[in-house]
């Protein structure tokens, strides 16, 4: 038997026992304790006679234990960033429907609004709007036509959003369901 086999034998279940105390679960332990001895073992010849191999384990293991457990915290943080933001999008939804105004006489009412609040947007900003929303034209056409760059119709585009949004905030939703339908 080498040095090897008999330090692996006694460390084995030791390594594991360590790992488990800080990981969740005894195969993530297991795999620690594998992946650190499959290291020791491939590198054993660099190291000297003079290397506290125990220690060295030991090491080896908290350091993997940390590398897991640092992962672990970061998708927990991603989840909850996720949460956060699925949290944050449906309470602006029932805030939305909150403030829904639907007391329009009639379709010509909600017509006029969309017509006043694209009057009020610049005449570029509303030319690009008109162009990509009602008369169906892709940004790089428009940026041809206009001799402009795709980056100015992007621009234009999110101005145009931005100030229809405060503009119709009141009936936002209504519109959008309005106007996508077939």
């Amino acid at each position: 038997m080498t040095n090897f086999e008999r330090f692996y034998i006694t460390w084995y279940s030791r390594a594991i026992y360590f790992a488990r105390e800080y990981v969740l679960s005894e195969s993530d332990a297991e795999n620690i304790a594998q992946d650190v001895f499959l290291h020791l073992y491939e590198h054993c010849d660099r190291l000297d006679a003079y290397t506290n191999l125990t220690a060295y384990l030991f090491t080896s293991i908290k350091n993997k234990c940390l590398d897991y457990l640092r992962k672990r915290v970061n998708e927990q943080e991603a989840v909850a960033e996720m949460q956060s933001e699925f949290d944050m999008t449906l309470r602006m939804k029932y805030d939305s429907l909150e403030i829904l105004n639907t007391n329009f006489p009639d379709e010509t009412d909600i017509e006029e609004r969309l017509e006043q609040a694209l009057q009020k947007l610049p005449e570029r900003c509303r030319s690009i709007f008109v162009m990509n929303k009602l008369e169906g034209k892709k940004q790089q056409q428009i940026a041809s036509e206009l001799q402009i760059s795709i980056n100015t119709v992007e621009s234009q585009m999110a101005i145009a959003y931005k100030k229809l949004r405060e503009e119709l905030k009141d009936c936002l939703p209504l519109l959008l369901f309005l106007f996508t339908l077939p």
